[in-house]
């Protein structure tokens, strides 16, 4: 039986939307929901949890460090008078930092829901969704001025490509919620 398919009893997504520690309260639930299952889980899926558990930690760390090392900026930034509203470059900078932290969110989100069980480890929309906003990323620090023509067209070929198969993938999941609705 795969018990990352069923979800937690009195445990919605909504009700962790509505709390104000979502994410620790998601981590706090999906280490409770592991012990509960660990008995009548396979040991690969023992392992998958262990690897996921481990990942999480290390990925919010990540997302600490990136944080801390954002708001460090910014704050230095203002604080000296750096912060100029027409230099397009410090801008740049300061939004591709931003991406940063709000990629490795959605990636460490990603395995929160392994730890779930709601899904398997590899999703694709969560990889092409994070694809997606490195994409993004690139598109607000890229400097056109100095950029080949090529590649910016190559990046732009991406983006359509990745919404195309976000698009795909979307829509599946819709029709598949549907047919077991």
């Amino acid at each position: 039986m795969d018990h990352r398919a069923q979800p937690t009893p009195g445990v919605t997504p909504e009700a962790g939307s509505r709390s104000g520690g979502r994410h620790g309260a998601a981590l706090s639930n999906a280490f409770q929901e592991t012990r509960e299952a660990w008995p009548g889980l396979s040991a690969y899926e023992r392992f998958e949890q262990v690897v996921s558990i481990l990942l999480t930690m290390l990925i919010s760390a990540v997302i600490v460090a990136a944080l801390v090392n954002l708001t460090f900026r910014v704050a230095s930034m203002v604080l000296f008078g750096m912060l100029d509203p027409a230099e397009h470059g410090v801008f740049q900078s300061i939004f591709g930092m931003i991406f940063v932290v709000l990629i490795a969110l959605e990636f460490n989100h990603s395995i929160l829901s392994v730890l779930h069980r709601h899904q398997s480890i590899i999703q694709v929309r969560t990889v092409v969704l994070i694809a997606l906003l490195a994409l993004a990323r690139k598109f607000i620090i890229l400097d056109a001025t100095k950029t080949d023509p090529m590649t910016i067209l190559g990046l732009a070929a991406a983006v359509l490509a990745l919404g195309a198969v976000y698009w795909l993938v979307r829509d599946q999941d819709s029709k598949e919620a549907h047919s077991q609705g």
